[in-house]
């Protein structure tokens, strides 16, 4: 990994810090599945101390908002919190490959890193159908972590919509 700051530095514990905001952002998307909403989580956590920004999960039928994704909503309250819109010192982890949208919204928020469960094969925007996290015609690119605990992301999913159907 490109950086590997995050609670002090040892492989290890950059490992530890990551699976539990996978935890984290798994329960995030459970929650947002009870509540109707497609289930994906994101937690934003400081890079260089491993202390978690904000944890959210998709809101887009409960606040009817076309942009309330977990990433876009974790991302306004972890800027918030440290009062800056670039997101250097920010690692993001989310359930699910982000989407275009929200892919953009990493790449304009000057992210560090990104670390996602499932790819999304039919929207994923950082390496699966497009890759926009290290575009070179774009002024800002980001490490990716692919696959952290990807079964259990994908099932989450596949669960929810096999419910719906």
């Amino acid at each position: 990994m490109r950086h590997s700051d995050i609670s002090g530095g040892s492989p290890l514990s950059v490992l530890t810090v990551i699976r539990r905001a996978m935890e984290e952002a798994l329960h995030q998307a459970s929650m947002a599945a009870d509540a109707g909403e497609i289930p994906v989580g994101a937690v934003a956590l400081e890079t260089s101390t491993g202390r978690t920004l904000s944890a959210r999960g998709n809101e887009r039928e409960g606040l009817a908002d076309p942009t309330a994704h977990a990433e876009i909503l974790a991302l306004r309250e972890a800027a918030g919190l440290l009062g800056t819109w670039r997101l250097a010192d920010v690692t993001l982890v989310v359930t699910l490959e982000p989407c275009p949208m929200c892919a953009g919204a990493l790449v304009a928020s000057r992210l560090g890193r990104l670390v996602f469960g499932a790819p999304d094969p039919r929207a994923g925007a950082c390496g699966s159908l497009y890759n926009l996290a290290d575009d070179p015609r774009l002024n800002h690119s980001f490490e990716v972590v692919r696959g952290v605990e990807a079964d259990r992301c994908a099932a989450l999913l596949s669960d929810f919509f096999a419910r719906r159907r």
